[in-house]
């Protein structure tokens, strides 16, 4: 066990530390794992993050994402009730999809996206619990159900598969040519 008492020495490590995980690790087993308080392991991730190094933080902990995603990308827009929530989730992971974020096209906002990285049904049942435990509510409720997810996976064969299913469930929105040109870019929606 590491132990430091400087946020500048631990940043480094910490990132390092990151880096050899391929999922998230809660900032509970980062305190101690470097003998810290979680707080200062928050600190040091703000820090992280303001010399702009990529870290997502989701409701497992904190990870930073491979340098070059590998695989294929897709946005798609999606529009259901609380309680289709995790039919929509799990019919993008069944299917090979990995659901990178949320985010919605609010009109006085702006963009307002959320990490998620749903990888199989187990981060979905955690995703759910804490919906369900009421410390908070989906995004999609500040726009009248619509949002949009970043879905990512091996090749687009997997992209069309998702597509077609959530469209087969009611799920899929059609996305309008004024969305393209005010809320978001081809190559936005395309990334």
């Amino acid at each position: 066990m590491v132990v430091v008492c400087s946020s500048c020495v631990l940043n480094p490590e910490l990132l390092q530390y990151l880096e050899e995980h391929d999922k998230p690790v809660s900032g509970t087993e980062l305190a101690k794992e470097f003998g810290v308080s979680r707080q200062v392991i928050v600190q040091d991730i703000a820090l992280l993050r303001t010399g702009h190094v990529k870290i997502i933080a989701t409701n497992r902990g904190y990870l930073v994402p491979p340098a070059k995603p590998s695989g294929v990308r897709r946005i798609f827009k999606c529009r259901h009730t609380d309680e289709q929530a995790e039919d929509e989730l799990t019919c993008i992971v069944d299917l090979g999809g990995i659901v990178e974020n949320v985010f919605v096209n609010h009109k006085i906002y702006g963009k307002i996206q959320a990490d998620m990285n749903i990888r199989c049904r187990r981060d979905i049942k955690e995703f759910i619990a804490g919906i369900k435990s009421g410390k908070s509510t989906l995004l999609k409720n500040v726009t009248s159900d619509y949002h949009y997810h970043t879905v990512t996976a091996e090749e687009e064969r997997i992209l069309d598969d998702v597509e077609v299913e959530l469209a087969k469930r009611g799920y899929l929105v059609e996305q309008k040519k004024e969305e393209l040109e005010h809320g978001y870019s081809e190559e936005e929606l395309n990334r």
